[in-house]
């Protein structure tokens, strides 16, 4: 079978979710005999920069000059829809959306679906953003649309009015990051939870920050150390000082997966606070990492994390605090949910996903 990824999300992404997605189940497919090809001209993703060269339609680029990703967008289109019709593949998976499909009249099309977050939370984002719009093109056109998860398939049934029949979920593989092998990597003295991602809204990065100071005990044992996402803006630096934390009591850290490792390594817990995620890869990496997993209990966060992590309503401070304080001050606690996480990981794997994917685009062509 011949299998053709477009360019949109490795020309937006340097790294990333989805473009990690996109090129383990690439490489996964190409270990299976299948003939697989990344149509991206000029791309800026690390992750594709390592699959074979003859698999990858493009070459990479470090950056785009300044205000230019429109054009460059443009540019891969018309360039690898022109490649991608001389190749003629069977199957176009499309990475991103976008208004126009890059594949050949005659192959079919599959579309992955992440979440609905633009639909429900549209505060979130800017009034002149189109991904909803956009989103909405892609799925009419798709042939077979896979969601992530089960709640992100009940969410596109009941915003998009999506035939059932046109879905499949295929769960997220995981992979465990490697630590920092020359120990430079500074350690924190102060016991720490992790927190890890964008803090934008409905992340509720700000709700984890009101309930750790509301209780005592935490805001005097522990730390907050949020990895990603950017320096805080000036308003998490008021909010920080307003409830009552040092400045240097609640920290961000950026870096690569070496230093993510190493923070999962050394966290009391991972407190994962998001109103909502579509899939949420994050309690999967710290259960690889033995630390134990505190979630808010919507969307499909129970459907990953499941007995492997102790949940709570992101909507109650009361129920935050408890969770987070029935886990850290238990290590016997800790012990069971390190135990249930590695029995909870069994069900996830990069070749479990690309296999499910496979099965779907053969199913289409009978």
């Amino acid at each position: 079978m011949r299998i053709a990824f477009d360019h949109q999300i490795f020309c937006l992404q340097n790294y990333g979710g989805i473009s990690r997605y996109f090129s383990r189940i690439a490489e996964e497919m190409i270990g299976l005999s299948h003939e697989v090809g990344i149509f991206s001209p000029l791309h800026r993703n690390a992750y594709i920069n390592d699959l074979p060269g003859k698999v990858v339609r493009g070459r990479i680029v470090k950056e785009y000059w300044p205000r230019t990703t429109r054009l460059a967008l443009i540019v891969n289109h018309v360039l690898g829809q022109h490649a991608m019709k001389e190749w003629r593949p069977h199957i176009v998976h499309e990475t991103y959306y976008s208004r126009f499909s890059p594949a050949p009249k005659e192959s079919l099309v599959v579309l992955t679906v992440y979440d609905m977050i633009h639909e429900l939370f549209p505060e979130s984002f800017s009034p002149r953003d189109s991904t909803t719009d956009l989103k909405r093109l892609a799925v009419e056109r798709a042939d077979h649309i896979i969601c992530i998860s089960e709640s992100t398939r009940r969410d596109l049934i009941q915003l998009f009015s999506v035939p059932e029949e046109k879905l499949s979920v295929v769960h997220l593989g995981f992979e465990q990051f490697k630590p920092m092998s020359d120990g430079k990597q500074v350690k924190p003295v102060k016991p720490y939870l992790l927190y890890v991602g964008s803090r934008q809204g409905y992340k509720n990065f700000s709700g984890l920050l009101r309930a750790v100071s509301s209780s005592v005990r935490l805001r005097s044992d522990f730390d907050i150390v949020a990895f990603g996402g950017g320096g805080f803006s000036v308003r998490e630096q008021e909010l920080i000082g307003e409830l009552g934390f040092s400045p240097e009591q609640v920290r961000q850290v950026g870096g690569d997966d070496a230093v993510l490792a190493d923070l999962y390594d050394g966290a009391r817990a991972f407190v994962y606070p998001s109103l909502y995620e579509g899939f949420g890869l994050p309690p999967l990496e710290a259960m690889a990492h033995s630390c134990p997993v505190i979630s808010s209990n919507t969307s499909s966060m129970p459907e990953v994390i499941d007995d492997a992590g102790v949940f709570f309503d992101p909507a109650r401070n009361d129920e935050i605090i408890g969770a987070i304080e029935r886990v850290v001050y238990s290590d016997s606690e800790i012990s069971r949910l390190i135990e249930r996480g590695r029995k909870r990981l069994d069900h996830f794997s990069w070749q479990r996903c690309a296999q499910e994917t496979l099965s779907i685009y053969q199913s289409l062509q009978r």
